[in-house]
């Protein structure tokens, strides 16, 4: 992203946003954009309609009110506080909630600087291209770009048996990726994070071509495992999950007698373009 700011100006009026990298998307000060439809400067007189309004939307079981976020944005004190914020596209629906002459204006004005986010939901092609240039720009090989894109393909694919046949996203998702994975690698996602050095990145953007590699494996076979099965929800799927990392665990030690060399590895992409040679092989231990 190159343009970072965490103010940006509608008619000479700030408004305060926020970039979520994992989501990719800015953030926009709900009370901010409140103040420029209702000519409102007052923060006190904005915040005042926001709360009226978004009581209205509650009651009427609107989604924009449960689509906010809370975010710590910068107020006029200097300090940081707990601010309703909200994407663009739940804003847009917002602004169809509030009558005012700047209605229009204000929705041209989000197209222009949440331009990226609004052509990749025209066309999700664009967003693809925009994650291969965006590796290849942080020095990624074709080949890796290759694998990544393919392994992110094996694992949406299986993600959407799991949407498709009972399984809750986020904590069941992760309950049986976890599975997976220490079934092929024998090692958690947590752990395997740790080896890395690894915090809040994706892990997957610091695997090595052949972790993408096996962990496509796993998840394809856990996929195919479960159509046949025609497992539903949790429990059911966990055998799945435990079988397909299981013949990934199998082909990557039979790769391993034959090299000599360890699969998985605490190698860190990060780390690995920053440090010189001989500090990287004390800090991964030689694996």
């Amino acid at each position: 992203m190159k343009n970072n700011k965490q103010i940006t100006i509608f008619e000479g009026q700030e408004i305060r946003r926020l970039w979520k990298g994992k989501e990719e998307k800015w953030y926009f000060s709900l009370v901010d954009i409140i103040a420029v439809l209702t000519s409102q400067p007052e923060h006190k007189k904005a915040q005042s309609y926001w709360t009226t309004l978004k009581n209205r939307l509650k009651e009427e079981g609107s989604e924009v009110v449960t689509n906010c976020d809370q975010l710590k944005m910068k107020a006029s004190d200097g300090k940081f506080y707990l601010t309703d914020a909200a994407d663009v596209e739940t804003i847009l629906r917002l602004v169809q909630s509030v009558p005012s002459p700047k209605a229009e204006p204000i929705k041209l004005w989000l197209a222009k600087v949440g331009y990226e986010r609004m052509q990749e939901t025209v066309d999700p092609e664009k967003s693809i291209n925009r994650g291969r240039i965006n590796w290849q720009r942080a020095g990624r090989s074709a080949k890796w770009i290759q694998q990544r894109m393919m392994g992110q393909e094996i694992r949406n694919k299986l993600t959407d048996y799991w949407k498709d046949n009972d399984v809750k996203e986020k904590d069941e998702y992760a309950i049986l990726t976890n599975i997976i994975h220490e079934e092929w690698s024998d090692l958690s996602v947590k752990d395997h994070k740790k080896f890395k050095g690894l915090k809040t990145q994706n892990l997957r953007d610091h695997m090595t071509d052949a972790e993408l590699v096996f962990t496509a494996l796993a998840e394809l076979s856990t996929r195919q495992i479960a159509e046949t099965m025609e497992t539903k929800g949790l429990e059911e799927n966990k055998t799945p999950a435990r079988k397909g990392g299981r013949i990934a665990k199998n082909a990557r030690m039979e790769l391993e007698n034959k090299t000599g060399k360890k699969v998985v590895s605490g190698e860190n992409f990060l780390l690995s373009r920053k440090l010189p040679k001989t500090v990287k092989k004390l800090k991964l231990g030689g694996k």
